[in-house]
């Protein structure tokens, strides 16, 4: 008769497993509860002074992370509540970043057709986008850029020279509205870039209709250097001094 084999160990309580994982459970709840709660500071030196015999220290305020606020992200989403209602959605375009709102607006909805005029809607949407500028603080500067496609002719208005002047005519045009409308002339300048820089290379005549566009920076993190004024490079001549008369 087979001999019955000597357990090693006794089998542990099917009430004790349970009961081990809940105070696991437990555990892990109040770490969690610990980890996103705030920790007050005053507290917690008071709390430890108990045990080591010093008197705790008092703070009148204590700041332990700075709160992040996206200064664009509030400018971005006035604009995009404004022009929401008056241009289509395939009329413009908003990007945001920590230093500039790009407010990017489609000829097809911005100019009236061959021609450097702006269309009723876009002044209206031009209107709103000044009255948020004109409430910006600090320093700050609006550009305006002018884009054109590589499929324009050679001479695009009777009253146009080429491709580099729309472009510049049109950034004019809106740069000259939004000073109009109140905007800071002194913050306010216009550049043409013709099609040096697209947002599309296929040569589809859609996607080269959306390279024609005019594109306002409201830039709020102007570089240091430009904020003290612009270096001018002179060059310095040196002139002889004048010897005088021996008589």
């Amino acid at each position: 008769m087979p001999r019955k084999k000597k357990e090693e160990c006794k089998s542990v309580p099917a009430w004790l497993t349970s009961f081990s994982d809940l105070m696991s459970l437990l555990l892990t709840f109040f770490i969690l509860l610990y980890s996103m709660s705030t920790l007050d500071i005053t507290k917690a030196l008071k709390f430890l002074s108990y045990f080591q015999g010093e008197k705790a220290k008092t703070f009148e305020q204590i700041s332990i992370v700075k709160p992040i606020q996206i200064y664009t992200t509030d400018i971005a989403r006035k604009i995009k509540k404004i022009l929401r209602r008056i241009l289509p959605v395939y009329g413009y375009q908003i990007v945001v970043t920590e230093q500039y709102v790009l407010i990017r607006m489609f000829d097809k909805v911005t100019f009236d057709e061959n021609s450097v005029k702006l269309k009723e809607r876009a002044k209206k949407a031009l209107k709103g986008v000044a009255e948020i500028i004109k409430q910006l603080k600090g320093n700050y500067r609006v550009k305006v850029e002018g884009h054109t496609s590589s499929d324009e002719p050679s001479r695009p208005l009777p009253d146009i020279e080429d491709s580099w002047d729309l472009s510049i005519r049109r950034a004019t045009e809106v740069a000259k509205f939004l000073i109009k409308e109140g905007v800071d002339p002194h913050k306010v300048y216009a550049v043409g870039y013709d099609a040096m820089r697209p947002l599309y290379t296929w040569k589809n005549p859609i996607l080269q209709a959306r390279n024609r566009r005019v594109e306002i920076y409201i830039e709020v993190a102007v570089p240091k250097e430009e904020k003290e004024g612009k270096v001018e490079l002179k060059r310095k001549e040196k002139i002889p001094e004048k010897k005088p008369n021996s008589q």
